[in-house]
């Protein structure tokens, strides 16, 4: 019997080749785009899952608030570890990190010094995090390993770089040199090959932070007011114990080791903890992951979701569409069935298997398509997305369960409808009555309007979205963008001398316009703030201001409008600054000129900061935040940190062009000749502001992608209605050009009912797609506007794609010799 359904099947596909194709595009393209999402959502969501216990482990994060300006950090200041092992209840173990960059240096082949610069992904580390965290040990003892001073661990791809031609084994004992820091290697764990945010591979002993040296001292392992995010404590709490009772008692020991002082609670600020479980750390956006990745997005991932299951539903639809439309040509085949014996439910299983037969070749084609499909898509796909059927069991349970889904919830309706024919009505002709047909009709008109809101829901989101990125990359920002590099100084070797030899050298380069040192350029995503404090006789107004170091060339690099006062001079020293004019309003300044002359109580530890001038503001990060207070100081040649970074404006490019390239080559000769050790790494700055947008610059492929796929699989089903029903309206077709009815009339009458849906889809689908882009434009504190334009553009254009693609059959019909028409039926 199942032979005989398959059989049946294949014959029936042949016949009506067409619509086979369609279905199977359809439905391929579907499953594809479902795949896909799948592998991507399962990536994310599976990250550090592997950990045993890891409902336990949390991560203790820090909390500021500021005049009601909350700011968040994932670092905690250094003696907390200590702190919550010895004080706080509850919690089973307790592990401290502190990340580190570092030149390493090793024994090579020959016993000579093999070094690799500017390593990162190292950290203090002790026994407590190989108790938290699932590792393999390799060599070594798994409890004791970093118990005393100067012992590190490595896992095993960091050990084969290290001493390639060593058994893990023979690596005990063997010397690695962090910059200065000599350690002996005690441990080799396997690298983690599950999905991680903890990518560390080089593990020092915490205790070799010996205080009153250069790194112990950089740990301020004393300070309770110090946070940096390179200090990192995880907790893992014992069984049965709240978190929120473990939250509470942390803070109480901040309280008591550190409590506020009357200045901090007179101005609104204040510092808590908070314990943030594992399972959030890789989604985090508020405080950050975990060394050096960055946070998924579970809105994306949503989105994608979301995406797969429109996608999929399109196709569905294709499918019930066709097979409702081609209903009728089959009731003699149901009414003979049915008299010689065939039962509902023996039918049914039928058409669910025809139905589960092209799904099963719309799931083969897409398989195929999906390592294609993530190559395409590799530079918006995390790279640790592959289709590894071998190795991803899960795969196949899922595509089991979308293969069954897609064939029930395609076929389920089309297979009640075609085994409810009554034999007697199907014999005489009469296979659906007038209800039936009417019923019918209006669920697949139903589906096609829903169809059309899906695509054009598409249009209208890809369009807005766009937009705003157009809107943000070509808005003035405040300053100048254009023909800027800039170049960050090696920290580790930076000095006065070789900062300021860098900055003669790079004047006298005759491609260069002007240069300036100072810190981060005008809106960058680093953040250096401080308390100031003006005081107008009456009041004292406290703000957080964000700070600026720079030399008198920075204004005039990046073309920033001077309003009021002067420009920072080459001989201010640091109790002079320049404001914006944000900030003049705040501290009750209408007039930026009225600032000029005045002085900050306080500023930065300062005392009497004189303002000299006032410039306009601009946006000191992404659209997304809004213009905050701020002020520039002169920058100090001798200081590394105020002067450690280069903005350098070029001079235009001539006709010829060119003259960029070689300008950079010279800066490259001139770098390598200040820091030897450390490679040219520079960077145009109108690339650095793109780089703010670059979720939305992938919001908008996904959304573009996911319009066009939606157009596609809505235009083939609507060809496929085409198909059909000019071929059930031949006759008439046939006697209305007898009767003298041109082509044109012909096509407006087979098109009008098209173009009733899909105006109707449009009424539903505006209202729906203006809500929901108003709501993610929220997210902007400066946004474009949502214009009446896109609405229209979507609507028309949706419309001339169906009438266009509708048009081929429909043209096709009209133009056929009617007596041809009229002897055929």
């Amino acid at each position: 019997m199942i032979k005989n359904y398959f059989k049946i099947a294949f014959r029936g596909f042949w016949k009506h080749k067409i619509f086979t194709f369609i279905n199977i595009i359809g439905l391929s393209i579907g499953i594809s785009a479902s795949l896909v999402i799948y592998l991507i959502v399962n990536y994310d969501f599976t990250f550090d899952k592997f950990h045993k216990d890891s409902d336990r482990i949390y991560r203790v994060v820090s909390n500021f608030s500021f005049q009601g300006n909350p700011s968040y950090s994932y670092g905690v200041c250094a003696p907390l570890a200590d702190a919550v092992g010895n004080q706080v209840s509850g919690v089973e173990v307790t592990a401290p990190l502190y990340s580190l960059g570092a030149d390493v240096i090793v024994a090579g082949k020959h016993n000579e010094p093999v070094k690799l610069k500017s390593q990162d992904r190292i950290t203090l580390a002790d026994q407590n995090y190989f108790k938290i965290f699932h590792y393999v040990w390799l060599a070594g003892s798994s409890t004791s390993a970093l118990n005393a001073p100067y012992h590190v661990v490595l896992t095993s791809d960091r050990a084969k770089l290290y001493f390639p031609s060593l058994s893990y084994d023979q690596m005990i004992g063997k010397v690695v040199t962090y910059d200065t820091l000599k350690t002996t290697v005690t441990g080799i764990v396997q690298t983690i090959t599950q999905n991680t945010d903890f990518s560390c591979h080089d593990f020092i002993s915490f205790s070799s932070a010996v205080p009153k040296t250069a790194l112990g001292n950089s740990l301020q392992l004393d300070q309770w007011n110090s946070t940096n995010s390179a200090s990192e404590v995880f907790i893992k709490l014992s069984p049965h114990t709240s978190a929120a009772n473990v939250e509470r008692q942390i803070n109480a020991v901040l309280k008591k080791s550190s409590p506020p002082t009357p200045e901090e609670l007179k101005q609104g600020s204040s510092r808590s903890f908070t314990v943030q479980a594992l399972k959030d750390i890789h989604f985090d956006e508020k405080y950050g992951t975990f060394d050096f990745s960055s946070a998924a997005s579970k809105t994306r991932l949503y989105l994608l979701l979301v995406v797969a299951a429109f996608l999929l539903l399109l196709g569905c639809i294709n499918f019930i569409n066709l097979t409702t439309a081609q209903a009728a040509q089959r009731a003699k085949e149901i009414g003979i069935r049915k008299t010689m014996g065939s039962s509902r439910m023996q039918l049914v299983v039928q058409f669910l298997s025809e139905t589960f037969l092209i799904t099963f070749v719309a799931v083969i084609i897409s398989v195929c398509l999906t390592p294609l499909i993530l190559k395409l898509f590799s530079d918006f796909i995390a790279q640790g997305v592959k289709a590894d059927f071998i190795h991803q069991p899960g795969i196949f349970l899922f595509l089991f369960a979308l293969t069954v889904v897609v064939s029930v919830l395609s076929g389920f309706y089309p297979a009640l409808m075609l085994s409810g024919y009554k034999p007697v009505l199907v014999l005489k002709n009469q296979a659906q009555s007038n209800s039936h047909k009417t019923r019918n009709a209006w669920l697949r008109k139903s589906l096609t309007v829903s169809q059309f809101v899906i695509a054009q829901f598409f249009i209208m989101a890809t369009l807005q979205v766009s937009k705003q990125i157009y809107y943000a990359l070509h808005k003035d920002l405040g300053f100048k963008k254009d023909a800027i590099v800039f170049i960050n100084s090696p920290w580790k070797h930076r000095t006065a001398g070789a900062n300021q030899v860098m900055l003669n050298k790079l004047r006298a380069l005759p491609g260069i316009e002007l240069v300036s040192a100072g810190t981060a350029a005008p809106s960058s995503g680093s953040t250096n703030t401080t308390l100031a404090t003006y005081k107008d006789g009456k009041k004292e107004i406290n703000s957080e201001v964000e700070v600026k170091y720079a030399d008198e060339n920075y204004i005039k690099v990046y073309q920033i409008k001077m309003l009021a006062g002067r420009n920072i001079q080459a001989g201010d020293s640091s109790t002079a600054l320049v404001i914006n004019d944000k900030y003049a309003r705040i501290i009750g300044f209408i007039h930026p000129h009225d600032a000029v002359g005045k002085d900050l109580e306080k500023f930065n530890g300062l005392k009497n900061v004189r303002i000299v001038g006032v410039i306009a503001d601009f946006y000191e990060h992404s659209l997304q935040s809004p213009v905050k207070p701020l002020a520039i100081l002169a920058s100090k040649a001798n200081d590394n940190y105020q002067s450690g970074t280069f903005h350098v404006a070029l001079k235009p490019e001539s006709p010829a062009g060119g003259d960029w390239n070689k300008t950079i080559a010279a800066m490259g000769k001139i770098w390598k000749e200040s820091y030897p050790d450390d490679d040219f790494d520079y960077q145009f700055y109108d690339k650095s502001i793109a780089q703010f947008y670059d979720q939305e610059q992938h919001t908008s492929t996904l959304l573009t992608w996911a319009t066009g796929l939606s157009i596609l699989i809505s235009c083939l089903g609507l060809l496929g209605l085409a198909i059909y029903t000019t071929s059930q309206r031949t006759k008439e077709i046939g006697v209305r050009k007898v009767l003298g009815a041109s082509v044109s009339q012909i096509v407006t009458l087979l098109s009008t009912e098209l173009v009733l849906l899909i105006m109707l889809a449009f009424v539903i689908v505006t209202p729906l797609a203006w809500l929901a882009m108003n709501k993610w434009m929220d997210n902007y504190a400066d946004k474009t506007t949502i214009s009446w334009w896109i609405f229209a553009a979507s609507g028309a254009g949706m419309l001339l794609a169906a009438v266009v693609t509708s048009s081929f059959q429909t043209v096709k019909a009209a133009i056929v010799n009617p007596v041809r028409s009229l002897r055929s039926e």
